[in-house]
């Protein structure tokens, strides 16, 4: 299965610890599949709300294509996500939990069909952002020094 990458969501790992993972597919407007093979789509401030035992994403940014000009979608509109009835309604059961959230993490092309992976998500809180910038900062100091090693 060939998956090409439209884009990421890399914020989210920074604010959220992302428990589950889910792959949901999109429903779309022609003009819009062709905005997104062009890679103008932004998932900075977007997250998943559930009505009615649906699932649609909100603030999913995916900018107008040019050589259309009759029918041009909304490019902030509201978009309904795929997924089976399970995993809404296990969605559902963890919304219910406080301090979950669905964020999208990544828009990807999986076999010519848009697919969105959602993250199962609780907040981080201040002091869990420090400790994971210092993490990071930590394993970047020791690639540096295990590739010193190495030469």
């Amino acid at each position: 299965m060939s998956e090409k990458l439209i884009c990421a969501n890399p914020k989210a790992f920074h604010d959220y610890f992302i428990e589950e993972r889910y792959e949901a597919g999109i429903v779309l407007v022609g003009s819009e599949v062709k905005s997104l093979r062009l890679g103008k789509a932004n998932l900075r401030d977007s997250h998943a709300l559930l009505k009615k035992e649906e699932v649609y994403i909100i603030n999913l940014h995916i900018s107008p294509y040019q050589t259309i000009n009759r029918f041009t979608p909304e490019p902030d509109r509201t978009r309904k996500l795929l997924l089976h009835k399970a995993e809404i309604q296990k969605l559902f059961g963890k919304m219910k939990e406080k301090g979950y959230s669905i964020i999208p993490l990544k828009l990807y092309f999986k076999d010519d069909k848009v697919k969105v992976e959602l993250g199962l998500a609780k907040g981080k809180k201040l002091y869990d952002k420090r400790e994971s910038i210092k993490q990071k900062e930590v394993s970047r100091e020791m690639a540096k020094v295990m590739k010193e090693r190495g030469r």
